[in-house]
């Protein structure tokens, strides 16, 4: 058993609160089971309230499976315990004492939960490791207005994970958002196979250096494929060796390193998502919109944000997918679903980051209409959530939270933090 199980019983009050006795026989009447302490160090429930034997008592309370738990966890030093009213335990195997030797009173919890709850709580956590989800036989059970609230935090939850990542990177950019939205934005043209090296590219050069090259697509281009190492040592080809000379003249002008550590990879990618492809779209983009940092701030639809992103590899790329090896006259824009992509996983968060540091976040307006209009991802994650329940991912807003819930929750075995978990263990 868990002592997380506890804590939920205790602070839900799923629990017989009538009729209760300490293990020494005394009456006990719960007024307020406390503020839970879920993040700091010392007891875990503050400002409790109880009446022993008609005595009103207000102070700490701390539930450990067994009372010996106690001098295991050497509660019995430290200050921040000094003032426990009372023990809260599974099994009562020990008296506990405080620093003046008064005994502090205990609640053996095993004689005051029900047995159904028990059945569920085994049902949960038993034989996890054949299951998918924990809760999978009754994960349909949930009510949907429920599941919903609780997908809608955890999309925002996701958010708030994604954050920090960007606050990071607003701490190295010395409070620069046109940088930040940079290399955020390059990160996500590489997708999750070159994300990580378009992200070096983006910083290898001073975003001063970046954006004297946006008026100048060739010299934009020529910057970023050098970057990443993409230019070949020799071509015959006209474009190409602009490049070249373009990317040596700017590697003298700025003093630039060589290409970044990280290689470009090409395996198992479909030729629309080449880093050929998807950095020249990269490069259109900036040459197109500057300022597209502030533009993509101020837009509060998803139309409005399709027409942003509305950029295209440039003319040698339409007929090439590589440096050097000709194919099929192909248009190569960027797509509905990729720009879906950007919106979901990169400028989205970058909002809700912007307006949380500027204090100005309204989620119901700026983020709430544009995720919720997001058709779905469908992935191994939600298909396995839909197998469940169906139309469980209406929109984008739902399939990002599966996401955080199966990866956060789920695969952690964090049932007891999840509203799913609790729902079942409290019905």
């Amino acid at each position: 058993m868990q002592e997380a199980f506890l804590h939920s019983l205790w602070k839900y009050k799923k629990l017989n609160m009538t009729q209760l006795k300490t293990t020494r026989g005394e009456e006990l009447q719960i007024l307020h089971t406390g503020l839970h302490n879920e993040t700091e160090s010392g007891p875990d429930f503050f400002k409790a309230e109880i009446q022993l034997d008609g005595q009103h008592w207000v102070g700490n309370l701390e539930i450990h499976l067994r009372s010996s738990d106690w001098y295991a966890h050497h509660h019995e030093t430290d200050p921040a315990y000094d003032n426990v009213i009372l023990h809260v335990v599974w099994e009562d195997d020990m008296s506990v004492f405080r620093k003046d030797e008064t005994e502090i009173p205990c609640l053996e919890l095993k004689h005051y939960i029900s047995h159904s709850q028990l059945e569920a709580y085994h049902d949960l956590f038993e034989n996890s490791a054949d299951k998918w989800i924990n809760c999978e036989t009754h994960f349909a059970e949930v009510e949907d207005f429920k599941l919903t609230h609780w997908l809608e935090r955890l999309y925002i939850e996701r958010l708030q994970e994604k954050n920090q990542l960007i606050l990071n990177l607003l701490k190295v950019s010395s409070n620069n958002w046109d940088e930040v939205c940079f290399k955020l934005m390059a990160k996500a043209f590489g997708l999750n196979v070159n994300g990580e090296v378009f992200l070096q590219m983006s910083s290898a050069a001073g975003f001063s250096v970046f954006q004297k090259s946006f008026q100048n697509p060739v010299q934009l281009e020529a910057l970023c494929f050098g970057l990443c190492g993409m230019l070949p040592a020799e071509s015959e080809e006209a474009y190409v060796r602009t490049l070249q000379k373009e990317f040596d003249f700017l590697r003298q002008k700025f003093q630039l390193k060589l290409p970044v550590a990280g290689q470009v990879k090409y395996f198992r990618l479909r030729p629309d998502n080449f880093p050929s492809i998807r950095l020249s779209q990269f490069c259109n983009l900036y040459s197109e919109r500057p300022q597209v940092f502030a533009q993509l701030i101020q837009c509060k639809t998803k139309t409005g944000l399709y027409d942003l992103l509305e950029a295209k590899a440039t003319g040698y790329w339409e007929t090439h997918y590589n440096f050097g090896r000709e194919s099929k006259s192909k248009l190569k824009k960027i797509s509905r679903s990729f720009k879906d992509l950007l919106i979901i996983n990169t400028i989205l968060p970058l909002k809700f980051a912007f307006e949380s540091y500027k204090g100005q976040l309204d989620f119901e307006e700026s983020i709430y209409p544009i995720i919720s209009s997001l058709k779905p991802e469908m992935n191994r994650i939600t298909k396995g959530y839909e197998s469940l329940k169906s139309e469980l991912a209406k929109s984008a807003l739902e399939s990002q939270a599966l996401i955080q819930l199966k990866t956060k929750y789920c695969d952690m075995n964090r049932c007891l933090n999840c509203q799913v978990g609790l729902e079942l263990l409290h019905a």
